[in-house]
């Protein structure tokens, strides 16, 4: 019974979901490469005499998570792992530094029962120290347990570089510093773009003589090229056999496709997808890459530069999915692709669809012609993601996406997701929405996970969760979306209120009215009293419960004790 209450408490506890090496569809290194790194991370990890933290450092398409996905599971079949944190920008909660911690803490609790020991009395007494600062969570849910339980144990934390971070020198790595001494029986592998808040946390006093660097764009050129001829044979030729093409490919494909590499393996990943596609022969799309220009001279054969490598795979892998030009369907192009790019959160095809008014039909297929460069299921119930970092960084960057048809401009397309946000709640909300009786807990209602499915669409749950974060990254002409965030306020404020909180996004509610009254104060208004006046025309409308709501939600008051008791 003991056990089960602990459990209890640990569930409860807030964290991020998805972020262990063993969740979704990770693959490690292919057996015989990268020998030479692996050789010395493990060398690392078994000897606790060398420095607590390792930073693996390299730049984009270098491999780096791949390695870290090794490392998880080698060092979990040794026993020492003991938590892993897998960053991500294209979730909210993988990309958010606050998480990190709490998450590592979940998992520690349930590999070390002495550590469970110390945690859960924590979190009974102080439930909040999860929403503490970074230090006070590091003091209290990491090294006190830790030190504690006396355990040897292992943390991986990859890319860490995409978690969101406001300070000039990494928030978590200035944390780290200041505890790996107390807790000597832990080791801290990291892995990062070599970003400067990311160099310079390494470069702290207090942290930069207990770290080991690897840099693997320093690794022998010759080294790193045998590493992707040997992908690149093993991957290619299970194409062959998978699509019956008899002979190829053929050594000197496996060449020009090595060299055009330029020491990324992420080139040589998105490659094999493009090959793969299921639509096209692989032999014909081979040749559209082999014909691909050399680089000029003017640009160099420069090693590890997404620009004289990606940009023009990309470019071609596009190209060869939309080769006719209309600018209709262009249009719709940038809009599906990019809301795939910025979306806060991944969504199915068919919710993506809902969002930005296209037919789910048209969404799916243009998906389906660039699968290659996205993490896309053709069972249309799987969410949507860029299948590596460098897509979005490429089709964001106009110096790099030189083509118009497919450059995304993310302010552009952050306003048009953000009417697109308001559209969808304006239509959809209603107030009590889920027919839930009156004054009863959320808690209280047995089947509210059934209504929530039944009345609230997953493209209803994403605009009331994430309309803000779009909205405080529009710039320019914003009088259409003043308009909607008029109708919103005045007419589906309550309604909204309800979903986030059966959502269970009550926090997260609070955070975008704070975004939204700075974005207001900051972009559009140049007095204080044309702000006081702007906020009283927007909101005298509305009921007094909403307005007692809104401004307690201003105070970053809880709103327990507000309306209806269901928070």
């Amino acid at each position: 019974m003991h056990h089960t209450a602990d459990l209890s408490v640990l569930n409860n506890c807030r964290r991020a979901h998805g972020v262990g090496y063993q969740h979704g569809d990770r693959k490690g290194c292919l057996r015989g490469t990268r020998e030479t790194v692996l050789n010395e991370i493990e060398s690392w990890a078994r000897d606790f005499k060398k420095p607590p933290v390792f930073w693996l450092n390299g730049l984009a398409g270098t491999g780096k998570s791949t390695i870290a996905q090794t490392v998880s599971e080698q060092v979990f079949a040794s026993g020492l792992l003991g938590a892993s944190f897998f960053c991500s920008r294209d979730f909210e909660d993988r990309s958010d530094l606050r998480l990190i911690f709490p998450t590592l803490a979940f998992q520690l609790a349930h590999k070390y029962t002495t550590f469970r020991s110390v945690l859960v009395p924590l979190l009974r007494s102080n439930p909040d120290i999860v929403h503490e600062s970074l230090m006070n969570q590091m003091e209290e849910i990491i090294a006190k347990p830790l030190k504690s339980a006396d355990v040897w144990t292992v943390i991986v934390i990859d890319a860490l570089d995409e978690c969101k971070d406001g300070e000039p020198q990494s928030a978590i790595l200035s944390v780290l510093g200041r505890f790996v001494e107390r807790i000597p029986k832990v080791k801290f592998f990291i892995t990062g773009r070599p970003e400067p808040r990311i160099k310079d946390g390494f470069r702290l006093p207090l942290l930069v003589d207990s770290t080991d660097v690897f840099v693997l764009h320093n690794v022998r050129p010759s080294l790193i090229d045998n590493d992707i001829r040997l992908f690149l044979r093993h991957e290619l030729s299970e194409v062959a056999r998978r699509r019956r093409v008899e002979g190829w490919p053929r050594d000197e494909h496996i060449d020009v496709l090595c060299d055009r590499a330029g020491g990324l393996f992420v080139y040589a990943v998105a490659t094999v997808r493009f090959l793969d596609a299921s639509t096209r022969l692989p032999e014909r799309q081979l040749d559209v890459i082999v014909n691909l220009p050399e680089c000029t001279v003017h640009e160099g054969k420069t090693r590890f530069n997404p620009r004289t490598t990606l940009d023009s795979l990309y470019t071609s892998i596009l190209k060869a999915a939309f080769s006719e030009e209309d600018p209709e369907v262009d249009s719709k192009v940038r809009s599906t692709i990019g809301t795939v790019v910025l979306l806060v959160n991944p969504l199915p095809p068919p919710a993506i669809a809902e969002l930005i008014g296209l037919d789910p039909r048209e969404v799916t297929l243009f998906l389906t012609l660039v699968q290659s460069l996205l993490a896309f299921d053709e069972d249309s119930s799987q969410p949507v993601k860029p299948f590596h970092k460098s897509f979005p960084d490429f089709i964001t960057d106009p110096s790099r996406c030189t083509d118009t048809r497919f450059w995304i401009s993310p302010k552009i397309l952050h306003l048009k997701l953000a009417m697109n946000c308001l559209r969808v709640m304006n239509d959809g909300l209603e107030q009590n929405l889920l027919s839930l009786p009156d004054y009863a807990l959320n808690s209280e209602v047995k089947d509210l996970e059934t209504r929530i499915d039944d009345q609230i669409s997953d493209a209803l749950r994403y605009a009331c969760r994430s309309w803000h974060s779009h909205l405080t990254e529009t710039e320019g002409d914003v009088a259409d979306v003043i308009s909607r965030l008029r109708v919103f306020l005045e007419e589906k404020f309550l309604g909204w209120l309800e979903v986030v909180s059966v959502l269970g996004a009550v926090s997260g509610a609070i955070a975008g009215l704070d975004q939204l009254i700075l974005w207001l104060q900051e972009g559009l208004l140049d007095t204080a009293r044309d702000y006081s006046q702007f906020v009283r025309t927007f909101f005298e409308p509305i009921s007094v419960s909403a307005t007692h709501i809104y401004h307690s939600a201003l105070e970053l008051s809880p709103f327990s004790s507000i309306v209806r008791k269901r928070y």
